[in-house]
């Protein structure tokens, strides 16, 4: 922001111009002329001495003539030489007579004119006094006295506005239109200024109906300015019927509703404050108002400004005005709309404002850890293809660095948006070129980091890319009104055929990236559409390269990119158009790309000091290099907790800044960063911390005067005196307030009258010698060490009556505190005037504002003075009165309380209690919002606390303590506490029984101190049979004490007690190696440590000593036994993974003669491999657990150092509880139930690791638990376990259950037999049946024939065997598998159905071969095939193996047979 100061015109009339800049500079520069000629004057004739100067004239002038006397003399005496010397003296002594009367004749004249020159010079300089004096006098601002008259006139008529204006020196006045200017020299036919002796004339010569307007007239001088203003109506005459004009109606004037001349007074009844929002979000700041007189036509002129720039409506920004309310509305909120924004209401009456910054925090970031968006995108230089895109950085404070920035396009009327660059580009400003002639555009920014792309920012005003210079190539001359001439530039040019070379050409832009040529067109350019060719060459390069040898440039404005950093360049320009290219143009000087811009260093030191409750005004000194910063970025930090938060985001241009939205009583650390077009600059150093208070204004020392009492109210009146009170100050200004000072007057009496000379202490005082029947008002005013404040408000008139009614009089000083969101609490005054009898309660009455109905809140009289109102509406307002009551009824009313919002204030804290370290009880409260001038008030029944017998108060900061000296019953009550200074900060809390009990036990604790004990006295046997008695404390101190007594006697260290303390763990001990029959009793242990005591006892008496006593002599001779070889673990069980069951033990103190052993029921068990004792574990193994393996087992352990022996009983409770253990791993591997079809029925079965029909299992269909029997049988195998169903049917159907129980759980499996389950298990289980059964009957051969027989020829063969079937089965003999008829030489025979025989006499080798007896009924058969073989008689006899039979071939089945029967 500049800082040449605004004129005070500008700032109240913005729709003026800046002529009277001119005015004013006019009078200033006459007025310090005047002044200075005129003191220049008076100091040439004090300082040059005028007198002494014309003397000196006066002797010269006489030496001039005495010389030409003396020549002319001489002269004469040489022409008359001949003269006698007697006549030469006579006539020079009368020549020099003569001489000497003119010298005397000049020296009077000269000192006449010198005496003349002093008195003129005397008169003048008190001219110059009294002129300065009238002019100080009759100086002041312009005054209008006769104001402007509106008129209506018909057209062709002419109008006069005169007003008359009064001021000194004179006011000069200016005339407008409008709120145009009006410059009579425009058209001298139309207007005519006339000024004269204060009065100012507008003509309107012959006005037609454009003049209809609003005119005004502004008066102004060295002091300020006055206005005025009327309305001219020009009405048309129009014939009958012919309409209305839109714009005026006869039955009204056409007054502007903006008209802001009128004198007009705005109230601000609720303005806007402080405000924090979110990018994105719709906001609305407004402010009421009370406008006097309210005029519709007639209404002051609202305008809103951020950071002093008028805001006008637009697509961001709604402005409303009515209805006593004035209204800023954003449609969408960016970090474009922070800023501070000001309200300025401009009338007559002057202009009255209101402020207020508001915040807009970034919104969510589409990519954790991105960047907030950049803003303030503006667009400069367009042209046809080209234009310049700036905008600000974001601040980031949390997130990573930005590294660059991507521009994007958008072609007005669409939503396509294109990437203007490739690489992000680190400066905040690029060139964007490749624009379309004619079109707009609009743009937008987003921001890089290493974590993502930032949103992008809020679009720019659009731009068309069009040359600004064929504006002014085009002239248009307005012949009347509906004629004009349009003349261009390229008409008077003439016919250019080839274009001359562009001029001018040099950097406008220089970047570390590309560099901006501009140049200016050829002059003439003709008439064809010029296009531009760029070439650039390195210096010393000699070649030249053409930039855009692909595309023309349009603009005279070109970005030139991929230059080599650090070599310096030249350029040139070439203008062509459809005819040819012209020249190159001059080669501009060499240039190198670089930035010529720089981070801005970090600023100077950070000064924050408090301002509000919720602000801190943080200052900084200005970076070194503050060239072309936008702005700061303010960050802060709670002290502590290291996390930085940002204050503004959008750069500030002051090295000053308000940050709000802090939390009260919170200490805050800040730090502040530049912000440049490059970038942001390193952070500053942290200022101090500072605690986050409201600061108290006033003088130096941060003191000023009390606010002003209120409330007076009177008490009591016997006919002579009145007793009032009052209220104290809400602020006492920073010093604690002294007293009171009291005025008063009788009514209709102007002056008022001290009451007291002397302070009055207290907030009641009785005024003395009134006169009685008269009516008089006071007002009070508080003072403290700095001064007297301003005083209140006159009372109303109080009429000084004695008071006689039996009623008692008002109570007084109501005071509202502990406001919760449903309740309060009020607090009063006893009446001063009692009444007849004395008062037995108060009832206390109250009422919304609005509301018009009292209620009273306490059904009976209350006898305290304080009550707590509950049950009120949350953000609603309420007004008290309270009425005292006695033996003649309730009495007067006390004054109506402050209005008061029932709603908690965020961050209410409330008293709460404690113990300290001392053991002291107290009361403490915590309060934020104190200030250096605020006083904790405690109180008790909420009356202030001054009994120091009983109570101490200590405040330190923004925490106040209440201690209790010398706590008992009398202290349970109602405590309180309220802040001065403050927004009504206070708050109770209610001391009962139990509360008091807890802290008085508390504070005992801490004053009588115990130590505390982690472990109260024990005792332990140790290895060797020694008992170890032990205690420990929480810990103690080097100095701390203790001894050990037992049975009344104290022990000391000795062999037979060791005792031993080990204080940095807490631990006494006390060992006793041999503990006998005679160490029974009590053992107690005493330990002092300072002040702290504590003690333990331990009793060992009867069965607990006796229990002790064996056990310390089990531990002795288990030493004893540890001596030799032994077993450090004795013999248990474990079942294993494989459902074997393990026998385990652990040895030690073992060699290698050590002999180990097994046992079971006194015999030896014989193992595969002895167990290796330097391992130190022995294990036997039982694969499948079963009954037999019941028993009693035994390890032993032996050398000659001794033996150990371990046993374990594998029986009983043992057993079952090995059972269960293996059911439990077993259960865990079983598989889910399946289905076993067999010729008796339907089997479930269940596959596990092991099964014992021992184990604890059941089944259960349909969660009926299922018995073993003919029906259902139950059994298993050693990894299976079934459920036989048989001859199943319908009634079988349904779930079946398999549950196994462990030793800690049971495990289930579920199987549902229904449905197509059971039908495939049903026919199948019949079709075994069936198969089963023809097994059983079909035919077959029972046994007798071998499969091979060897028989010497010539012999008888019989083979001979048994056969059964039923029915009997059909036998038919076979020869190599063909049928053979009975002979003599083959014989068969059957014998009682069963016995089958093949008798083959005689034998040849011809019967050697297969003969097969085919045994068949119609379940089936077999057949059995017999190999012969015949040998001669000599021969060696074949060798048959012994004993093997013929194998049976099996004959199925009729098909009828085999099928299944129906359910």
């Amino acid at each position: 922001m500049s800082s040449v100061a605004v004129p005070f015109y500008q700032r109240r009339h913005k729709h003026f111009d800046q002529s009277y800049r001119n005015i004013q500079t006019r009078y200033i520069l006459e007025e310090y002329a005047a002044r200075k000629a005129a003191s220049r004057q008076a100091a040439y004739y004090e300082s040059s001495g005028l007198g002494k100067t014309t003397c000196r004239l006066c002797a010269r002038r006489a030496r001039t003539l005495a010389h030409e006397t003396m020549q002319e003399s001489r002269k004469r005496s040489h022409e008359q030489k001949s003269h006698a010397s007697d006549e030469k003296r006579i006539r020079f002594a009368s020549e020099l007579s003569a001489l000497e009367k003119e010298i005397h004749t000049a020296r009077h004249r000269a000192r006449e004119h010198l005496d003349r020159l002093a008195v003129q010079r005397m008169v003048e300089e008190n001219m110059a006094l009294e002129r300065h004096i009238i002019e100080e006098t009759i100086s002041r601002a312009p005054e209008i006295l006769v104001r402007l008259r509106s008129h209506t006139v018909w057209e062709k008529m002419s109008v006069s506005l005169c007003f008359t204006v009064q001021g000194f020196p004179t006011p000069v006045v200016q005339w407008y239109k409008n709120e145009e200017l009006i410059f009579p020299a425009s058209d001298p036919t139309k207007y005519k200024i006339e000024s004269k002796y204060g009065v100012h004339v507008l003509h309107i010569n012959r006005a037609d109906f454009d003049d209809s307007a609003t005119y005004s007239a502004v008066a102004t001088n060295i002091h300020g300015q006055a206005s005025t203003n009327c309305a001219v109506i020009v009405r048309r005459f129009r014939e009958e019927g012919e309409p209305h004009p839109a714009a005026i109606m006869p039955f009204h004037l056409p007054l502007s509703y903006d008209v802001c001349f009128t004198h007009i007074d705005v109230q601000f009844l609720e303005k806007f404050g402080v405000t924090f929002a979110t990018e994105g979000e719709t906001l609305t700041l407004k402010c009421s108002m009370l406008i006097t007189p309210e005029l519709k036509r007639l209404r002051p002129r609202v305008e809103w400004y951020r950071d002093d720039v008028l805001i006008k409506d637009s697509k961001w920004t709604k402005l409303y005005f009515g209805e006593g309310q004035a209204a800023l509305s954003f449609t969408h909120l960016n970090k474009d709309d922070e800023g501070l924004y000001t309200l300025r209401m401009v009338s007559r009456g002057g202009i009255s404002e209101c402020s207020a910054y508001l915040f807009v925090r970034d919104a969510d970031a589409p990519i954790a850890g991105a960047p907030g968006a950049p803003m303030d995108v503006k667009c400069h230089d367009a042209n046809r293809d080209y234009v310049i895109v700036t905008w600000k950085p974001p601040n980031t404070t949390s997130e990573s660095p930005v590294i660059g920035y991507f521009v994007d396009k958008c072609e007005v009327g669409l939503e396509n948006w294109v990437q203007c660059n490739d690489a992000p580009v680190k400066v905040c400003k690029y060139p964007v070129t490749g624009l379309y002639e004619g079109r707009s555009y609009i743009f937008r920014v987003r921001a890089v980091n290493s974590a993502g792309i930032s949103r992008p920012s809020r679009p720019s005003e659009p731009v068309a890319a069009l040359d600004p210079v064929d504006l002014e190539r085009t002239q248009t001359v307005h012949v009347d009104e509906r004629r004009k001439i349009v003349i261009s530039k390229d008409d008077l040019e003439g016919d250019v055929q080839i274009p001359g070379p562009p001029t001018n050409v040099h950097a406008s832009e220089i970047s570390k990236t590309y560099v901006v040529l501009s140049w200016d067109p050829p002059v003439p350019r003709g008439r064809e559409p010029l296009t531009y060719f760029i070439e650039k060459s390195m210096v010393g390069s000699g070649s030249w390269q053409r930039v855009n040898a692909q595309v023309a440039v349009k603009s005279p404005r070109y970005a030139v990119f991929d230059l080599a950093e650090g070599k310096p360049y030249v350029f040139r320009v070439l203008s062509a158009n459809k005819h040819g290219i012209s020249d190159p143009s001059e080669i501009t000087e060499p240039i190198q790309p670089q930035d010529t811009i720089v981070l801005p260093s970090a600023p100077g030191q950070v000064v924050a000091t408090r301002n509000t409750k919720t602000s801190v005004v943080v200052q900084w000194d200005k970076p070194k290099h503050e060239e072309d910063l936008y702005g700061y970025y303010i960050d802060y930090s709670v002290v502590g907790s290291n996390r930085w938060e940002q204050s503004n985001h959008k750069p500030i241009k002051y090295n000053r800044f308000v940050v709000h939205g802090l939390e009260t009583g919170e200490k805050y650390v800040f730090r502040v960063k530049a912000a440049n077009a490059v970038g942001l600059s390193e952070n500053s150093q942290e200022s101090e911390a500072v605690t986050v208070q409201a600061a108290l204004r006033g003088s130096v020392s941060h003191m000023a005067c009390p606010s002003y009492p209120h409330g007076i109210t009177l008490l009591n009146c016997d006919g002579h005196s009145m007793t009032l009170g009052w209220k104290a100050p809400t602020y006492s200004g920073g010093s604690p307030i002294l007293g009171y000072y009291m005025d008063k007057r009788e009514a209709n009496h102007q002056n008022w009258h001290e009451v007291n000379s002397s302070l009055i202490t207290r907030t009641i005082y009785t005024v003395e010698d009134l006169t009685e029947d008269a009516f008089y008002e006071f007002k009070v005013a508080a003072a403290n060490l700095i001064g007297i404040g301003q005083p209140s408000d006159p009372s109303e008139h109080f009429k000084c009556k004695a008071w006689t009614m039996p009623e008692p009089g008002p109570a007084y000083g109501l005071m509202i505190c502990e406001v919760r969101n449903t309740s309060l609490v009020l607090l009063w005054k006893a009446p001063v005037y009692e009444g007849k009898s004395p008062i037995t309660g108060y009832l206390v009455d109250y009422k919304e504002v609005d509301a018009e109905d009292w209620i009273t809140a306490n059904e009976k009289p209350t006898s305290k003075r304080y009550l707590k109102v509950t049950d009120l509406h949350e953000g609603h307002t309420y007004v008290f009165k309270v009425r005292a009551v006695n033996d003649a009824g309730a009495g007067k009313s006390s004054e109506i309380s402050e209005p008061v919002l029932v709603e908690e204030r965020p961050g209410t804290k409330e008293i709460y209690s404690g113990v300290d370290d001392e053991g002291n009880i107290y009361l403490a409260f915590e309060c934020k919002e104190a200030t250096d001038a605020s006083h904790f008030a405690w109180g008790k029944s909420y009356e202030e606390i001054d009994d120091s017998h009983k109570f101490k108060i200590e405040t330190e900061g923004n925490h106040s303590k209440l201690y209790f000296k010398n706590p008992d019953k009398s202290d349970v009550g109602t405590y309180s506490i309220s802040v001065s200074d403050t927004d009504g900060v206070s708050s109770s809390f209610v001391m009962d029984d139990e509360e008091l009990e807890r802290l008085m036990a508390l504070s005992y604790e801490i004053k009588n101190p115990t130590i505390p004990l982690k472990s109260e006295l024990a005792y332990e046997v140790l290895d060797k049979g020694e008992v170890r008695f032990w205690i420990q404390a929480e810990s103690l101190s080097p100095d701390s004490t203790f001894r050990f007594v037992i049975n009344d006697k104290e022990v000391e260290n000795s062999d037979r007690h060791k005792i031993n303390c080990d204080r940095p763990n807490g631990i006494i001990e006390m060992v006793m190696e041999k503990f006998t029959i005679d160490n029974e009793g009590t053992y107690t242990v005493q330990i002092q440590d300072g002040k702290a005591k504590n003690q333990s006892s331990l009793v060992l008496i009867g069965d607990a000593f006796k229990g002790v006593l064996a056990e310390s002599e089990l531990q002795r001779k288990e030493f004893l036994r540890k001596q030799g070889p032994h077993f450090s673990e004795f013999l248990h069980w474990k079942v294993t993974e494989e459902c074997e069951v393990l026998l385990s033990c652990k040895v030690a103190n073992t060699k290698k003669e050590t002999d180990f052993k097994w046992y079971k029921d006194g015999s030896g068990v014989e193992v595969e491999e002895l167990p290796d004792l330097q391992k130190g574990e022995c294990h036997l193994s039982i694969p499948k657990l079963s009954r037999k393996d019941e028993g009693v087992y035994k390890a032993t352990l032996s050398d000659d150092r001794g033996h150990d022996v371990s046993s374990l009983e594998l029986s009983g409770k043992v057993y079952e509880d090995i059972i269960l253990a293996l059911s439990g791993v077993s259960g865990k591997s079983a598989s889910p139930l399946k289905i076993l079809c067999t010729e008796e029925g339907i089997r479930l079965q269940c596959f596990l690791k092991y099964y014992n029909e021992e184990m604890k299992v059941t089944w259960c269909h349909r969660e009926s638990k299922i018995s073993s029997g003919e029906k259902m049988k139950i059994g298993g195998g050693e990894d299976v376990a079934w459920l036989q169903i048989r001859e199943p049917t319908e009634k079988d159907k349904g779930n079946y259950t398999f549950e196994i129980f462990g030793s800690k759980e049971s495990y289930k499996r579920t199987l549902d037999l229904s449905g197509q389950a059971f039908d495939d298990a049903y026919a199948e289980f019949q079709r075994l049946k069936a198969a089963a059964f023809a097994e059983k009957n079909r035919g077959k051969v029972i046994g007798g024939l071998p499969d091979v027989v060897t028989i010497m020829d010539g012999k008888t063969l019989n083979l001979t065997c048994t056969v059964f079937g039923n029915p009997d089965p059909e036998v038919v003999w076979f020869k190599n598998d063909k049928t053979f008829e009975i002979d003599d030489h083959y014989a068969f025979s059957l014998e009682q159905g069963k016995y089958a025989s093949l008798t083959i006499k005689g034998v040849t080798s011809e019967d050697s071969g297969k003969y097969s007896i085919h045994v068949k009924n119609k379940y089936g058969g077999e057949t059995v095939d017999v190999t012969v073989s015949v040998y001669r008689h000599g021969e060696k006899m074949p060798e048959i193996k012994p004993g093997q039979l013929a194998k049976p071939r099996p004959i199925p089945p009729s098909e009828e047979v085999l099928k299944p029967q129906a359910k």
